[in-house]
């Protein structure tokens, strides 16, 4: 399960356009993802919001990341059809104790859409 004290935070670029062109007023698709998100994640992992991951071309994308684990960027996500999927994901991240879920075991977009794969801070021995 989790540690509580260990918690996990679920980071999305609230200013991603995913590759549309948009007035400057419109709500951004990283945004949306974000508002769809707000109030559903399970305890033990914090939204937030961040601006700019600089990975505008695999928008919209997330991190999950928490002390002394394994940090993951995902992309190609949207905010009508990934939900669910980002949930899922976030969940098996907050209860494996480094952050490394099993790659069969991770959501399949997950598996087809990692970015970047950043060891902790501190690397085990």
């Amino acid at each position: 399960m989790f540690d509580l004290e260990q918690p996990v935070e679920l980071l999305v670029c609230t200013t991603c356009r995913r590759g549309l062109p948009l007035e400057d007023d419109a709500k951004r698709p990283g945004t949306l993802l974000h508002d769809a998100l707000q109030g559903r994640l399970p305890e033990g992992i914090t939204l937030r919001g961040v601006k700019c991951f600089s990975n505008c071309s695999q928008g919209c994308s997330i991190v999950l990341r928490g002390q002394g684990r394994w940090t993951y960027v995902y992309g190609h996500l949207n905010e009508e059809d990934h939900v669910e999927t980002v949930l899922d994901g976030a969940t098996r991240y907050r209860d494996a104790a480094d952050g490394v879920v099993p790659w069969r075991e991770r959501p399949e977009h997950f598996r087809k859409n990692c970015i970047a794969r950043i060891p902790p801070l501190e690397l085990p021995e």
